[in-house]
């Protein structure tokens, strides 16, 4: 059974820093795209970051280009997201999406993990 779980989410003041992990198991997406998307309360999900299988290409929203880092470490079947210089606005579920088929279309999601920037 393929899962992919978070994890790295928390409580950070503006300005600050966290680094979001999703591991996946079942199967090996080395060969997919993978992502990450965020949902704020009451606000549809968005996307937020993807990279090609390599590592070779990411794809920014411009809401964080800039301030977030995607990255992948296939030997460890592992997506992360450096966010940096949080804001406010980029209180969220974070999620992990792997094996693209379209920007927004993914084959399996995660279950989320909460980060929260409190000015």
């Amino acid at each position: 059974q393929v899962q992919l779980v978070e994890s790295g989410g928390g409580l950070v003041q503006a300005g600050g820093s966290l680094r979001l992990s999703c591991a996946a198991s079942g199967r090996t997406f080395s060969g997919a795209d993978m992502g990450w998307f965020r949902q704020a309360p009451g606000k549809e999900r968005e996307f937020v970051a993807r990279i090609s299988p390599g590592g070779g290409y990411t794809y920014y929203a411009a809401s964080v280009k800039g301030r977030f880092t995607i990255s992948r470490d296939n030997a460890k079947n592992t997506v992360y997201l450096q966010m940096n210089s949080l804001k406010p606005e980029d209180t969220a579920v974070y999620y992990c999406a792997a094996e693209a088929q379209t920007r927004t279309v993914y084959n399996y999601w995660g279950q989320g993990t909460q980060v929260t920037v409190s000015s």
